[in-house]
């Protein structure tokens, strides 16, 4: 159904003007928003079409900025269905906005993973290998190859995935627009970006108690019994703290700046 649909003149332009903008996916990268200013670029060409008033077009630029990575090869097919989405945002009074969110944090993580696999560990390394042949031999040709046969698929699987994603999220709009389909979808989706952040926080937050309590001539190590009862308490609670923080307003520099102090602090006096 998808491939069915015909883009008229004005909106293979904007896929044109879409997948120039995608390049500033990496501009602004942060450990606060990642991918998120990069990504509101990559969204203008859209923004600017669908929404008619600065405030509106000011809106969706601030709905985009929160938080988003994924690999850079693919992100278009996520922007395509972001584009979509808001274009029936901007036609559609009583659509939910909240929902463009809700699909792109589900969709980030799974394309993050096809995109790594394929070009990070497919593509990349069968251009290294036929570049590395001929640079071993001297041949300025080595470099040239592996340039091209890395880049020529990425940028025709880049363009035609951004492609696909408006087609499938406009089909998406058709298809759900009567049968509240749409918000099962989100649902599902925000129910798999909270599945992906609580891992993330689960490999990525490291904290860890070097506590111990002597009884008698037995060494008791508090950090051992945490993990027999409950693995990864320490890093899950401060995750929860530092959303606390976050819902009351405190800044992320702030938040930072606070999770230095523990970690000095923690470590000064033997708690950490």
């Amino acid at each position: 159904m998808t491939n069915k649909l015909k883009l008229d003149k004005e909106e293979k332009k904007l896929m044109r003007e879409a997948f120039i903008s995608s390049f500033a996916l990496e501009f602004g990268y942060n450990y606060e928003r990642q991918q998120a200013l990069g990504f509101s670029i990559g969204m203008w060409p859209a923004i600017k079409r669908f929404y008619k008033t600065k405030e509106e077009q000011a809106d969706a630029l601030v709905r985009h900025m929160a938080i988003f990575n994924t690999t850079p090869h693919l992100s278009t097919a996520i922007t395509g269905v972001a584009m979509a989405l808001e274009k029936e945002a901007s036609e559609n009074p009583e659509f939910d906005k909240s929902i463009i969110n809700n699909v792109k944090v589900g969709l980030m993580g799974p394309f993050a993973g096809i995109g790594d696999s394929f070009f990070w560990g497919t593509i990349r390394i069968i251009a290294t290998g036929i570049g590395l042949s001929l640079a071993q031999q001297g041949s300025p040709l080595g470099a040239i190859l592996f340039l091209l046969a890395f880049n020529i698929p990425h940028l025709v699987l880049k363009y035609y995935a951004g492609v696909f994603g408006y087609k499938f999220g406009l089909n998406l709009m058709s298809a759900t627009s009567e049968s509240g389909l749409l918000n099962k979808i989100s649902r599902s989706a925000t129910i798999v970006g909270l599945m992906v952040i609580g891992g993330m926080s689960a490999s990525m937050v490291n904290l860890k108690t070097s506590l111990e309590f002597t009884l008698g001539e037995t060494v008791f190590t508090l950090q051992q019994y945490l993990d027999q009862i409950f693995p990864l308490l320490l890093p899950l609670l401060y995750t929860l703290a530092m959303f606390g923080l976050l819902k009351k307003g405190y800044k992320s520099t702030t938040i930072l700046l606070i999770t230095i102090a523990v970690g000095l602090l923690g470590s000064w006096v033997g708690l950490l």
